[in-house]
């Protein structure tokens, strides 16, 4: 059994109180402690008394804490966190800044298994799954040094949805009342195409704002780029994005990373029209940010620009995201936590 209280929803925090003979509202003061006042120790818990904090010691429970190793100030604004786990292992979120408006972008995993052609994490062999409270405590490190944060985007590294689990109860755990209580519309969840799952999440009495990175229009120049589209080929991604749809009501953003001369033509654009046909969205285009040992190369701005108005004239909602962090590798594809390639 995992015994850190930072991974536990209330409910469970009140299973484990009542078991070791306390009363249940116990576990109100343990969550919220945790949460909002971002102890980093059963000491740090004061509303209890010390015999039931040395009792919770004793019986293995823990708050775990990331050690933050250092943090890069890019001049657009933005901050990479590297932050350094209890077994030595590293990970790396980022904070954007849009006037008073802070969102943090999270990772799930130490490296990252989907292997996407433009994509530095994916250079890393998986490593291993954060648990809940890795990912939490992400929000938590990040607040104790610029403040509070609006919003949460999981499109750090790994593939949430390949760390479901986790993902989910720490996507509860930022949304409760009683801690981080950061609206599920502020939340989103970015996953590269993971169908089954996504079915399964439409499912889930909690469903925060779904984005799928899919930078192809066609089966063929996809599964160059994802090698996860040979499992689950656009046919199957979009029926399980239309049933999430239909379950939550909500648009979903498609992420398009636009490489040269590769998926960025009009007729790239007007492939990509036809394949988003009746489906309620809206198109992130990003600009793909180069890392060492990757051949492609980004697109113009111009390329750029054209394959945006087309879009626009088809009436899909775009916007260009244009790198923000590119000085500090903090950029969209680029985090990579400091481990070497290969």
């Amino acid at each position: 059994m995992n015994k850190d209280l930072k991974d536990k929803m209330p409910a469970e925090l009140a299973r484990i109180v009542v078991a070791l003979g306390q009363k249940k509202y116990l576990a109100k003061y343990i969550f919220t402690f945790i949460h909002t006042k971002n102890a980093g120790a059963v000491a740090e818990i004061t509303p209890l008394s010390k015999a039931f904090r040395t009792q919770l010691a004793e019986q293995g429970y823990f708050v775990s804490q990331l050690k933050t190793v250092e943090s890069l100030a890019d001049p657009d604004g933005s901050t990479k966190f590297l932050f350094e786990l209890s077994d030595g292992e590293r990970v790396e979120a980022v904070l954007l800044m849009d006037g008073a408006r802070k969102t943090l972008c999270v990772s799930t995993q130490v490296g990252c298994a989907m292997d996407c052609a433009f994509c530095a994490t994916g250079r890393i062999t998986l490593r291993r799954n954060l648990t809940a409270g890795e990912i939490v405590d992400q929000v938590n490190q990040a607040e104790a040094s610029v403040g509070k944060i609006n919003n949460v985007v999981y499109m750090g590294m790994g593939e949430p949805l390949e760390n479901y689990d986790a993902v989910l109860t720490s996507v509860r755990i930022l949304n409760h009342t009683q801690g981080k209580n950061i609206g599920i519309r502020h939340i989103t969840l970015s996953t590269c195409g993971i169908a089954p799952a996504i079915r399964k999440l439409a499912g889930e009495e909690i469903r925060p704002r779904l984005a799928i990175s899919l930078n192809a229009p066609s089966d063929a120049l996809r599964g160059r780029l994802m090698p996860i589209n040979r499992t689950y080929p656009l046919a199957e991604l979009l029926k399980s994005v239309c049933l999430y749809q239909e379950e939550t009501q909500q648009r979903v953003t498609f992420e398009y990373v636009m490489i040269d001369k590769l998926n960025d033509s009009a007729g790239h654009a007007k492939l990509l029209i036809k394949l988003l046909h009746g489906i309620s969205c809206n198109v992130n285009l990003i600009e793909h940010n180069p890392y060492p040992g990757c051949a492609l190369a980004g697109s113009r701005r111009d390329r750029i620009a054209q394959f945006a108005t087309l879009l626009k004239d088809a009436n899909i909602e775009t916007v260009t995201r244009f790198k923000l962090g590119g000085q500090i590798k903090a950029a969209c594809g680029q985090l990579q936590a400091g481990y070497e390639q290969g």
